[in-house]
């Protein structure tokens, strides 16, 4: 005889759910887009020359989609964005598309890597935080975090190129070429979502630590570091991953323009700042579209690992 499961059967419903709100999401950032853009002024004048004729304005109009009625210029956005085509780039003269995608992966490896050192320092400085609350690795935890909440990235970004770069000339201070050049920026990404992380799960795992199944365990004479790695640890990753999830997203979202700014580092945000400068309204859609589609798979993948993590999220 075969047992009901409701949740396994909930969970098509719920992925689906997140899927809808996610694509949402999407739809509404590209709609601020579209409206901001055409608030701000006449988008053809401002990617044309002051000296325009009428002629090539109405040339970039209709190559724009732009010379109808604002409800036929949105449908003409919105199914170009269907399709992933969001034209040339007035800039560059090429597919805007071909020009995030290619800065995309220098924008992924940058946000990993300082993902990366933020989990392999910030994870084990928690850990350490919440089993002796009060010493050093608790007070080096909540300097990290406060100062991640303090400290502009630009500025933190300009004291590590004036440390490392120019005073110790260990690294290289901007580009991506030269061997090392990730380094600073990395860093400038991770020291903020390090001390955020050390204290998310510290204070996550002291209340682990102080629940009643884990004073049960001690009562049976479970061994401490089976406690701690077995069945505390894994109960407090559920905000802890939530919080990966969040820097992750929030380093795509507007970290990278700062970091790629001050370091010249040829990703997606420093490619959004050219576009701004350069009027190319093309492009900039291109880029706010697919850093935004991005965060939403993040956020459905995380959806996953919630439920792998902890059965009782509602369905």
């Amino acid at each position: 005889m075969s047992s009901s499961n409701p949740a396994g059967r909930g969970l098509p419903r719920f992925l689906l759910g997140r899927l809808a709100q996610g694509l949402l999401v999407v739809l509404g950032v590209t709609t601020i887009v579209f409206i901001v853009t055409r608030l701000v002024g006449d988008p053809v004048q401002a990617m044309l020359p002051v000296d325009a004729s009428a002629a090539d304005r109405a040339v970039l109009a209709q190559a724009l989609g732009m010379d109808g009625p604002i409800w036929s210029q949105y449908l003409h956005y919105l199914r170009d964005i269907a399709l992933f085509d969001f034209g040339n780039s007035i800039w560059q003269q090429r597919p805007a598309m071909d020009i995030v995608l290619e800065r995309l992966p220098s924008t992924l490896t940058l946000c990993a890597g300082a993902l990366g050192l933020a989990i392999l320092a910030g994870v084990p400085l928690g850990i350490v935080a919440a089993l002796r609350p009060g010493q050093w690795a608790d007070r080096i935890s909540v300097v990290l975090s406060l100062a991640g909440l303090s400290l502009p990235q630009f500025w933190l970004g300009l004291l590590l190129i004036l440390l490392f770069a120019v005073t110790l000339n260990w690294l290289p201070s901007s580009g991506a070429e030269a061997a090392g050049s990730g380094v600073l920026p990395m860093l400038t990404l991770a020291l903020p979502a390090l001390g955020r992380i050390a204290m998310m799960l510290r204070s996550a795992l002291i209340d682990e630590l102080n629940s009643l199944y884990v004073r049960t365990a001690r009562a049976k004479g479970l061994r401490s570091g089976r406690i701690v790695l077995v069945h505390a640890l894994r109960n407090a990753a559920v905000p802890t991953v939530a919080l990966l999830g969040w820097e992750f997203a929030g380093m795509l979202a507007g970290h990278t323009v700062v970091v790629e700014t001050v370091f010249a580092w040829p990703g997606l945000g420093q490619t959004a700042v050219q576009a701004i400068e350069r009027q190319d309204l093309v492009l900039l859609q291109a880029v706010v579209f697919f850093i935004a589609f991005l965060i939403v798979i993040i956020n459905f993948c995380l959806d996953i690992l919630y439920r792998l993590l902890d059965r009782r999220i509602a369905v």
